[in-house]
């Protein structure tokens, strides 16, 4: 299953959800019915009263619907209101100890071979126990938390395979599933707050005619306390196979077993329980049972045993795992390097490595990192170095006239300390290999994600300037400006949502033509491998003939390709995955891609919300053979 077919999957599951939640409420209207026919004393042979039962149902369900909607509403900003609401800390670098540290780099390590922007760690400080969650609507808002439990007593491989387990959650739509599922469920758990507010009432009152009141109250917290069952129940139902997934996804990211075992067995000796007032809202997203145990453990446990996941863990042979691509070169340009074989086979092995973390990317997202200079290392986590690091990919490097003509318009609009640092770290940057831009932007996110809205949107609009400054939009330009806007949005917009608005190809047929057109010209340049690069592409597409097909690529700018990908961005997940598949067959036709092209294609799927790992070249190292590259003040 690829990450397309995990989407959909999702959203069946949504549908499931849903299905059992209404169960849930019929079950509960029921009891409160029962409930209030013994509180108005009715005739104990007149058990239906229509007009009784239409009144219980609609208030029921009028203000379970409330309960839900606040909570939904509430969570619209994403994963960070759940670890805020669990006593996280968000974990920043200039104050995280050494093991604080250590885990910020296995994230930026996991997110950099992913192909998703590096994820905000909070650090759950007063429990204890060993446990990590992942929250968020999408790979680009996503979160994750860990105890500090988990620090002090698992090592780097452990703490890798958690991780790992974790950006399983990530990559596979977990998280949004799970997000729904806490914002329905509060509206059940409304039912008990309301019976506690009323016995509370009740208390305050001296009236013995308040004895109703009271049972009544009562009543509906036992009800509560039936939906918080039913709740316990639809969170098993849902999240239970999910953990064997994510556990076999870590193993798969890291190649090693061990790790993810060694936890688990550590678990079975300690504990995975939370003390934070809302674990029981988010017991279902973590990585071991947050909650104390309690009758029927194995029908309402939202994780599987223990015993049950180290078991599966242990049939799990390395030796057995897909072997590592092969790599190779071909002419001046550059092959996948991921052990495609040309063709078809090509552009499907594309597809099916979105959304997922092969060992070989992982392994050259430490390489990568590792040889990154410390001090650039370190500057990508600081908020006016990060600034001045995304200014500094803005700058043009090979025509000194021009660059000098971007710093003075940065001069106007940025403090000097700002501009003197951007070009310090732009001449660091151009030592290395351009492969590197793109995660060099991820790296930064975090940091930048530190500031307010608007500082986040005249960051984007000051790349823009000087692109403009620059008389003339470069590729690179675009990718950096369409990638740096779409990974700042949940700090820009954190309450806007990508909802599905097509899901036929016949809607964005024309934005589709557009992306494979642009794709086709950067890839070439001569017409007839243009032509057939793009019709190649075309003809991947679903009911390609069917449709009004152009012979040659259509003409088009970068204001009208951003346009098209962001209409795309509203497509169902099989749609996209469609069309992720024609993009790569237009740049793969040939068995070779060029770094412009796989910029592009990365750019693309990522604007998509579909991670896609980098694509790798083993002849070339991180950095460039060094040239004198005098400085522009």
């Amino acid at each position: 299953m690829n990450f397309f077919e995990h989407q959909d999957r999702a959203r069946q599951n949504t549908q499931k959800l849903i299905g059992l939640f209404s169960l849930s409420i019929a079950v509960m209207i029921v009891a409160i019915y029962i409930a209030t026919l013994f509180l108005f004393r009715m005739a104990p042979h007149i058990w239906w009263h229509s007009g009784l039962f239409l009144c219980v149902a609609g208030i029921t369900i009028i203000a379970i619907a409330l309960g839900s909607l606040y909570k939904i509403a509430y969570l619209r900003e994403g994963g960070s209101v759940i670890a805020q609401e669990l006593g996280g800390r968000l974990l920043l670098p200039e104050t995280a100890d050494e093991q604080g540290k250590q885990l910020l780099n296995i994230v930026e390590e996991m997110a950099i071979a992913s192909g998703i922007p590096v994820p905000e760690v909070y650090l759950l400080d007063r429990e204890t126990s060993i446990n990590a969650f992942a929250a968020g609507f999408t790979p680009t808002d996503a979160v994750i938390g860990v105890t500090r439990g988990s620090l002090q007593h698992l090592n780097r491989d452990e703490l890798q395979g958690v991780i790992g387990h974790e950006f399983s959650h990530i990559l596979n739509g977990d998280m949004r599933l799970n997000l729904r599922l806490v914002g329905l469920l509060h509206g059940i758990l409304f039912i008990y707050l309301t019976g506690e507010l009323l016995l509370r009432l009740r208390a305050g009152s001296r009236e013995d005619k308040g004895l109703p009141l009271w049972a009544f109250g009562l009543a509906l917290m036992a009800i509560g306390g039936i939906g918080l069952l039913c709740g316990r129940l639809i969170k098993a139902a849902v999240s239970r196979q999910r953990e064997f997934l994510a556990d076999a996804s870590a193993v798969q990211f890291t190649r090693n077993p061990n790790g993810l075992t060694g936890v688990l067995e550590k678990l079975q000796k300690m504990d995975s329980r939370l003390i934070a007032p809302g674990r029981e809202a988010a017991s279902h997203m973590f990585f071991g049972n947050a909650l104390n145990p309690y009758l029927w453990d194995s029908m309402f446990c939202t994780h599987p045993p223990l015993a049950e996941r180290i078991r599966r863990l242990g049939g799990v042979n390395v030796s057995n795992l897909p072997p590592m691509p092969s790599r190779h070169r071909t002419g001046s340009q550059e092959s996948l390097a991921m052990g495609f074989a040309g063709g078809n086979a090509m552009s499907q092995q594309v597809v099916n490595q979105v959304g997922t973390v092969a060992p070989e990317h992982f392994a050259h997202a430490q390489a990568l990192l590792s040889q990154l200079p410390e001090s650039l290392r370190l500057r990508v986590r600081e908020q006016e170095s990060a600034m001045g690091i995304v200014f500094a990919l803005a700058l043009n490097t090979e025509n000194l006239e021009v660059q000098k003509r971007q710093i003075d318009w940065l001069r106007q609009v940025q403090p000097t300390e700002l501009v003197e640092k951007t070009l310090e770290l732009s001449s660091e940057i151009s030592q290395l290999d351009p492969s590197i831009r793109l995660p060099l932007v991820d790296l930064t996110v975090p940091a930048l994600r530190q500031n307010s809205a608007k500082e986040c949107q005249r960051l984007c609009k000051c790349v823009h300037g000087l692109v403009k400054a620059s008389g003339n939009l470069s590729l690179w330009d675009f990718v950096l400006q369409l990638i740096l806007w779409h990974r700042l949005q949940p700090c820009i917009n954190p309450t806007s949502a990508i909802t599905v608005e097509f899901t036929t190809i016949e809607q964005i047929w024309s934005d589709s033509i557009l992306i494979l057109s642009a794709l086709a010209r950067v890839g070439h340049s001569k017409p007839d491998a243009i032509a057939y690069a793009f019709r190649s592409g075309v003809f991947r597409l679903p009911k390609a003939g069917e449709q009004e097909k152009p012979d040659t690529p259509v003409c088009c700018n970068f204001s009208d390709l951003k346009k098209s990908i962001e209409r795309v961005q509203l497509a169902s997940p099989k749609l996209k995955q469609a069309i992720i598949d024609a993009c790569a067959h237009t740049v793969l036709v040939d068995n070779k891609v060029t770094p412009k092209e796989a910029d592009l294609l990365r750019a693309i799927a990522m604007t998509l919300d579909c991670p896609i790992p980098p694509f790798l070249n083993p002849q070339r190292g991180v950095f460039k053979q060094k040239q004198s590259s005098p400085k522009v003040s």
